[in-house]
């Protein structure tokens, strides 16, 4: 690791100053170590945002929550609030990383992780034009198991990791910064983007925007939720597939819906006709697989993955039986 400076922020403005000047923000650091340790990230200073007020997790106004970004992903999963409001957060984040992780682990710092793409990860491959734009990318002719099936480029298939992301798209968050300009609200569904010819962007944020906290809108979903995580092996492994689902049942009949992938790409997966494809139909089989055909539907898998369509599919009927079964108890 090459040597770099090592600052705290005791205000807002302090970080975001110290990220004009080219500093890094730095809060569990449990993505961020480890790409400085393989040499994939290289900042000359950190600043260190965790003296920040922004552990707090707290009703709002609206009916809905505020969650600082400086909380631990282990304090939101298993907070009042977000168990019996919003279950499929607290599930989503819960199937990430380890309880080790999870207790350093900040909510900010999830939403800005990176991709563990091996090529992006190892700079013994030069191809990557996530971390060398131009470079190529060895993924596409190379191991792409585990890579993108739906809104990849010619020049990145790589996907995002996060599930707390996944849980968040599907629940209409909200991401509010603070940069060198003021205060700004994004849209969760706006707040990651696709590669297109510029793999080595994975937000909109610029280089000093910090992320203060993230809000959530009341839920009419709450118990009629799920978060399904399908990988290679229980614990401590990044989701093939997985899927954030809410159904609000009236009289037998659907009336709101709401489906995130994720594992397929480069951001949480959510396409509008999905949802409309349920509201309005009885919660059964049918109208799941008409839900997970619209979301899936365009899907250009790669030489090795192309299974994750088939189990992308499957996996939102299924979490879809579980959120109905679940939604009355």
């Amino acid at each position: 690791m090459r040597p770099f400076t090592f600052t705290h922020a005791t205000t807002i403005a302090d970080a975001v100053g110290a990220g004009a000047a080219g500093a890094r923000f730095y809060a569990g650091g449990t993505n961020l170590l480890d790409l400085m340790k393989n040499g994939v990230e290289t900042p000359d200073s950190l600043v260190d945002i965790g003296r920040l007020d922004l552990r707090a997790i707290s009703a709002t106004a609206s009916g809905g929550v505020m969650i600082g970004a400086g909380v631990t992903n282990s304090t939101l999963a298993n907070h009042t609030l977000i168990r019996t409001q919003y279950p499929m957060l607290s599930q989503a984040v819960l199937s990430g990383a380890t309880t080790q992780l999870r207790n350093m682990a900040t909510v900010g710092g999830n939403l800005m992780q990176h991709t563990r793409c091996p090529y992006f990860m190892d700079i013994r491959f030069e191809r990557c034009n996530k971390r060398t734009p131009g470079s190529g990318c060895a993924a596409r002719g190379g191991f792409n198991r585990e890579h993108a099936v739906l809104g990849a480029s010619a020049a990145c298939v790589a996907v995002h990791p996060s599930d707390m992301a996944v849980a968040l798209t599907a629940l209409d968050a909200t991401v509010h910064v603070e940069g060198p300009h003021g205060a700004k609200s994004i849209a969760i569904a706006d707040f990651y983007t696709l590669p297109g010819d510029t793999p080595e962007r994975d937000n909109v944020l610029a280089p000093a925007d910090l992320i203060t906290g993230i809000e959530l809108p009341p839920s009419p979903f709450g118990r009629g939720s799920w978060y399904l995580k399908v990988r290679d092996r229980h614990s401590y492994a990044f989701a093939l597939v997985s899927v954030a689902v809410g159904l609000h049942l009236v009289d037998g009949i659907i009336r709101d819906a709401s489906i995130a992938l994720g594992g397929v790409a480069a951001k949480p997966w959510r396409v509008p006709d999905a949802e409309r494809a349920l509201i309005g139909a009885p919660p059964a089989p049918e109208s799941y697989r008409r839900a997970a055909d619209a979301l899936t539907d365009g899907a250009e898998p790669l030489s090795q993955n192309g299974f994750k369509v088939t189990l992308g599919r499957n996996s939102v009927v299924r979490a879809l039986t579980v959120a109905a079964s679940r939604h009355d108890r």
